[in-house]
């Protein structure tokens, strides 16, 4: 055999994960483009490593789950220029809707694995603002879709699957609420705390505001530091007033689902090589990624399917979990999912969740890689899991080793 192929799988090493704070749709990256929120964590990330080479890195995987208009183009290799990283440097841009960025971390993770390079950077972007709908610019269903029951899920809205998620895991408007207000009240102690500041590469820029009496252009610099989705004065009896956005009759509220938003995260891999040669300290080992399908009505509970499965590839137990990032799509879907897994609800999203901190789609597995790793070196954990439902009937979950 030629020993070209005789290649040992290696262990990939996070060294560096950054984002930036997340924005409310339309709220303070209302003016910023995805490509340059996608620039400022390349730089940022790369500056964590200081002395390690750019030109080394393989590949820049970034997560998109609308890549189109303003993050059309091969957003990757548009920040991977907008960074001033080496035109060597190449860039990709793939899209599994919600696990988007996840699945960049896992592809840039395998290619180290297998040998194929020692420098990878996964990231992931997205502008909900930029959006026209959720279902992007421009819409155009299979028909056949349409034309048969059991393949009718496919064009469910994401809110009408949670509606199915509640009725048919029997969760009540009330828990979902409850579990709402207590997104957060976690994400608000975690902010009060300063638990996010060392994952996230504040952002500064400047907004162009014209002076409508004088007819001057007034030039404002703001700088983004915390997150801006989570909310101090929510209820019980707040998010009660709310009305049912998708079902007459429903359950699901924009108060407990997961929030529109604007953000984007990177994370720096590297080789055992790499690691001895520029001296880095790595923050976490990548264990393994495992995705699974669902019915696509009740897409939701998809991390029902991909824990176990990822869980087995690792060869753990649940039990020796940590820390659990549980994307909070919605109330119903991850009550449904903690209540078959028997998760625990102490190990799962600890400094809040998607309802509170925002869902920027692509970017939030990418978001919730940095919050994993530096919050299992903060508090000494050793395992962690990161795991989402996605759209059409997936799920995706992804385990992590603090070093």
């Amino acid at each position: 055999m030629d020993n070209k192929m005789e290649r040992q799988i290696q262990d990939a090493y996070i060294v560096a994960a950054t984002r930036t704070p997340v924005a409310r749709r339309k709220g303070m990256f209302r003016n910023v483009r995805p490509d340059d929120l996608l620039a400022h964590v390349l730089k940022s990330v790369m500056a964590q490593a200081p002395g390690l080479d750019p030109a080394l890195i393989g590949d820049v995987i970034v997560g998109c789950a609308m890549p189109e208009a303003e993050q059309g183009m091969n957003v990757a290799r548009i920040g991977v220029l907008l960074a001033g990283l080496p035109n060597t440097v190449p860039g990709i841009t793939i899209n599994r809707f919600c696990s988007s960025g996840l699945q960049a971390v896992a592809d840039a993770a395998s290619q180290i694995q297998l040998g194929n390079a020692d420098v990878m950077i996964a990231a992931g972007t997205e502008s909900m603002t930029v959006m026209t709908n959720m279902m992007g610019n421009k819409v155009v269903v299979n028909p056949a879709v349409f034309a048969a029951d059991e393949q009718r899920g496919i064009a469910f809205g994401m809110g009408l699957t949670a509606e199915k998620v509640a009725q048919q895991w029997q969760i009540g408007r009330d828990a979902q609420d409850a579990f709402a207000v207590e997104s957060h009240r976690k994400a608000c102690a975690a902010i009060a705390a300063g638990h996010f500041k060392a994952e996230i590469s504040p952002l500064a820029f400047s907004e162009h505001l014209p002076d409508l009496k004088t007819g001057e252009l007034r030039i404002r610099q703001r700088l983004a530091e915390d997150d801006e989705g989570a909310r101090a004065d929510v209820s019980v009896d707040s998010l009660g007033r709310l009305k049912p956005v998708f079902h007459a009759r429903g359950t699901v509220t924009a108060g407990n689902a997961s929030q529109m938003s604007d953000g984007a995260a990177a994370v720096l891999l590297v080789s055992e090589k790499i690691l001895k040669q520029f001296n880095l300290t790595p923050l976490a080992r990548f264990c393994t990624y495992a995705v699974a399908g669902v019915p696509p009505e009740i897409m939701g509970i998809g991390p029902v399917a991909a824990i176990p499965k990822a869980l087995a590839q690792v060869g753990i137990s649940q039990q020796q979990l940590d820390w659990i990032e549980l994307n909070e799509a919605f109330a119903a879907q991850a009550l449904a999912v903690m209540h078959d897994l028997e998760l625990n609800p102490a190990r799962v999203n600890p400094l809040g969740g998607a309802i509170a901190l925002g869902h920027p789609l692509g970017a939030t597995g990418a978001i919730r890689t940095a919050t994993l790793v530096h919050g299992l070196q903060r508090s000494g954990g050793r395992y962690g899991m990161i795991s989402m439902c996605i759209g059409t009937g997936m799920g995706a979950a992804g385990v992590f080793e603090r070093l």
